[in-house]
């Protein structure tokens, strides 16, 4: 997770998923099914360069997430992160760090996120109804971060230090969608709570222990939430996909890496901090990309 920002406005409205019946029978869920299931029962999406084809499938293969998140209410998690959102942001806007809605670069960060917003609705249908903000921190720190509920921010230091193009601009923005719709802070705090509380799923479906009050009560722990190695590779993938579909060159995905640890042989790059790279990483990413190529170049021809 990193650092934070607020948008005054948010995300202009995106246009809804067309439900279409293609008669496809049940199948048992798992995340790569649940992208299908949601794709056939509903992603004729209107994006803003063309239509998500209703047979559309994912392309890549993750794990099913951790049930644990059910643990904490996610409404309450959401709104707790929505809470801290703004009071940074402010904070951010009284030191005269935060972009305005007329800054260029923020203008083209919210682009890449409404083309990219659509397709992250399949990995997690309650993503539809969250105010997605998107926001730009002038600082030079080498950072950008997500908060539950679609809140995400870059910092102009790594958008200006690492000169990314459009497209690893996408493959940030999509890591960082990634993280949101697969609620890997939901489910990190989960198993914090829930190790020291000494609960479980199964005595929370016996109404035997509750983490609501958690998301409730929360303060600054979502600051202090790092994301596991396993769902930096789940956000990479599932982030992969998400740009490739919006336009997004997938070997971008290994070029922004590259940059990254090329920077970072100094040391000290807060983005790495939250999110550790190194060969594997890159190597799980070129093995990915020629998965989801036929989706960019779709998205290329639809322009």
């Amino acid at each position: 997770m990193c650092w934070l920002c607020e948008l005054k406005t948010p995300l202009a409205p995106i246009a809804p998923l067309v439900h279409a019946d293609d008669g496809a029978p049940p199948q048992r869920w798992t995340s790569r099914r649940g992208f299908m299931l949601a794709a056939a029962a509903g992603t004729a999406t209107v994006a803003a360069g063309g239509l998500l084809p209703t047979a559309a499938k994912a392309q890549v293969s993750v794990g099913e997430g951790s049930r644990l998140r059910h643990l904490v209410p996610a409404a309450q998690l959401e709104a707790a992160a929505a809470q801290q959102y703004r009071q940074m942001m402010e904070q951010a806007r009284q030191q005269g760090a935060l972009a305005p809605d007329s800054d260029r670069q923020l203008r083209n960060l919210r682009a890449i996120a409404q083309r990219q917003i659509p397709f992250a609705h399949p990995w997690n249908a309650r993503s539809r109804q969250w105010q997605w903000e998107v926001n730009l921190i002038r600082s030079e720190q080498i950072n950008a971060f997500v908060m539950p509920g679609g809140k995400i921010a870059f910092f102009t230091g790594i958008l200006d230090q690492l000169r990314l193009s459009n497209d690893e601009i996408g493959m940030i923005m999509g890591h960082e969608a990634a993280h949101a719709v697969r609620e890997h802070a939901r489910a990190r705090l989960a198993k914090t709570q829930a190790t020291s509380l000494g609960l479980s799923l199964g005595a929370q479906l016996l109404g035997l222990g509750d983490l609501g009050n958690v998301a409730a009560n929360l303060g600054t722990q979502l600051l202090a939430l790092r994301f596991s190695r396993e769902d930096e590779s789940d956000a990479d993938l599932v982030g992969l996909e998400i740009a490739a579909r919006a336009g997004h060159h997938p070997q971008a995905s290994v070029t922004l890496w590259e940059k990254m640890i090329a920077r970072n042989r100094g040391g000290g790059l807060n983005f790495l901090s939250t999110h550790p790279a190194g060969p594997e990483r890159i190597a799980q990413l070129q093995a990915n990309a020629p998965k989801v190529m036929g989706l960019f170049e779709q998205a290329r021809r639809r322009g």
